[in-house]
């Protein structure tokens, strides 16, 4: 055997070494749990055969607690690039085979190595977390090598596309880096965040929770609002992430991807004619007005679980990807809380960071009122809302579906944050507040010399009539060009996706600034 035969062969035993991470005996522990290998992730996630892998031969240099007899190759992270749809994806899948995918100098400076190399090239990076956390043997490389991630995570922020998907535990520091993304996305099976674990929670505070009601994807799915999509299996998580990036341009220089749309424009949806109650107080979905103007009836709903009063997500018209933020009457009547504003205010900023457009379906009766709002800081949360439509200078469309009453009026994309397109459906009621409470106040003293009750109550109907008809229809508005257009609502996808064509070489810019202060 020649001397080049020799070292190509150690080259490949090399390479086995490394495939195998922690060894057979531990993928096969991590198969039992029902879940893949980093490598597995990383093979259904990219285009099949585009995976080029970088430091497959980095090893730990610690030499404390015993470990520096155990250097295993590629040191906890497999990190590299690919392609989803033949776009260019850099990637990094945490190894739990590999002392349980915890993070040390070697593996965090490996992950800098390709969030450094997608900031040049203006690609996504896509992050699969499954890791015990910091690696004590490391001590503070541990802690540096998270901090050097974070900062990374903050620099590429509204510059490139960054996802996170959990499949495994993600404590501690290293929960921070998912949360500096744009999306998380988490498995039922196998998949939780905490900053503190079940046992010190239990030391410190005396709860006794386990690890899923502590952290698990539906807590954060529903109640912490901090992941974006939740899925039964990781399977079904790494196809959600290939869809939700067919939306996503690589970088903030780019416009989102136009697919090629077999949908008629002029569709006529005549079911949107009627979806309106007759009564202003009975419910309706408005999920099913977004899917009946979407292309193809198709919408990717983003934090479904969390704040469901408001609806955000992706869809396209006319093959433009488009963020659609929806109050939702069927939840809360619609009303703008604490974490719905929370909710829409983060979707919209990502979308205008990376030059997606939004459409802004209006039903919303105000704010909600109460204490709890109140002692939560709803004056904070409901101004993060305004401050983001406002800010943002991406195409925006707004349509009044029915009520928009009070500030929430002003805070939902209404002409007077920028808001470019701004139509109403004939239901359109636009006020200060609906027509009881209104005339109450206005009509106080009068209403109250009205000793007879059954006459109080005509006096009081009639002067909700005549409200109603002053202020209980879109054309009010529309007589101080607020409202630049009635339009019929079965033709609300054709006229959506018209202001779209025309929106589409809009340049709009904010003062020079090094940064505004969002009410945080």
């Amino acid at each position: 055997m020649s001397i080049h035969s020799e070292k190509i062969n150690e080259l490949m035993t090399k390479r086995e070494e490394a495939r195998l991470g922690g060894g057979q005996k531990r993928i096969d522990a991590q198969h039992k749990k029902g879940k893949l290998t980093a490598r597995e992730r990383i093979d259904l996630l990219l285009d099949e055969g585009s995976f080029e892998e970088f430091d497959m031969f980095v090893a730990h240099r610690c030499g404390d607690f015993g470990i520096d007899d155990d250097r295993p190759l590629t040191d906890g992270v497999v990190t590299g690039f690919g392609t989803i749809d033949g776009r260019l994806i850099y990637v990094f899948s945490q190894d739990f085979t590999v002392f349980g995918g915890s993070l040390g100098e070697m593996f965090a400076k490996k992950i800098c190595k390709v969030m450094d190399q997608a900031m040049k090239m203006g690609a996504p990076v896509i992050g699969i977390n499954d890791s015990g956390g910091a690696r004590i043997q490391e001590g503070v490389q541990s802690l540096a090598g998270y901090a050097e991630i974070f900062e990374r995570n903050i620099l590429a922020s509204g510059v490139i596309p960054q996802l996170s998907a959990i499949f495994g535990p993600c404590a501690g520091g290293a929960v921070y880096s998912p949360a500096l993304t744009d999306f998380i996305l988490m498995s039922k099976t196998n998949s939780y965040m905490f900053v503190t674990g079940p046992k010190v929670v239990q030391t410190v505070t005396g709860e006794n929770v386990t690890d899923d009601e502590l952290g698990g994807a539906m807590i954060h799915g529903s109640k912490s609002g901090v992941s974006h999509f939740i899925t039964e299996d990781e399977q079904e998580g790494i196809l959600m992430l290939r869809k939700l990036l067919s939306y996503l341009p690589q970088n903030n220089m780019e416009e989102p991807p136009v697919v090629t749309c077999t949908d008629p424009i002029d569709r006529l949806e005549e079911s949107l004619n009627n979806i309106i109650p007759e009564n202003p107080n009975k419910p309706y979905d408005v999920k099913e007005v977004i899917h009946a103007i979407a292309d193809d009836h198709e919408f990717m709903e983003v934090s479904k679980h969390f704040a469901p009063n408001i609806v955000t997500g992706y869809a396209r018209f006319d093959g433009i990807s488009v963020g659609i933020v929806a109050n939702q009457p069927n939840y809360l009547a619609g009303v703008l809380d604490i974490n719905a504003s929370r909710k829409a205010a983060r979707f919209v900023r990502f979308c205008d960071a990376f030059n997606i457009p939004i459409l802004t379906l209006v039903d919303v009766p105000g704010f909600l009122p109460g204490t709890a709002q109140e002692y939560g800081g709803i004056i904070i949360h409901g101004a993060k809302l305004l401050y983001a439509y406002g800010e943002a200078t991406v195409p925006k469309i707004t349509v009044v579906l029915r009520k928009a009453y009070g500030g929430a009026y002003d805070v939902m994309s209404s002409k007077h944050l920028r808001g470019d397109i701004n139509y109403a459906w004939p239901t359109a009621e636009i006020a200060v507040m609906g027509a009881k409470g209104a005339t109450e106040i206005l009509y106080n003293k009068k209403l109250a010399l009205i000793e007879d009750p059954a006459e109080r109550a005509k006096v009081q109907h009639d002067f909700e009539e005549e409200y109603k008809n002053k202020f209980a229809n879109p054309y009010d508005a529309a007589s101080y060009g607020f409202i630049d257009d009635v339009i019929v609502p079965r033709n609300t996808r054709f006229r959506v996706i018209r202001a779209l064509h025309a929106l589409a070489t809009k340049k709009d810019t904010n003062p020079a600034k090094k940064h505004g202060n969002v009410p945080l």
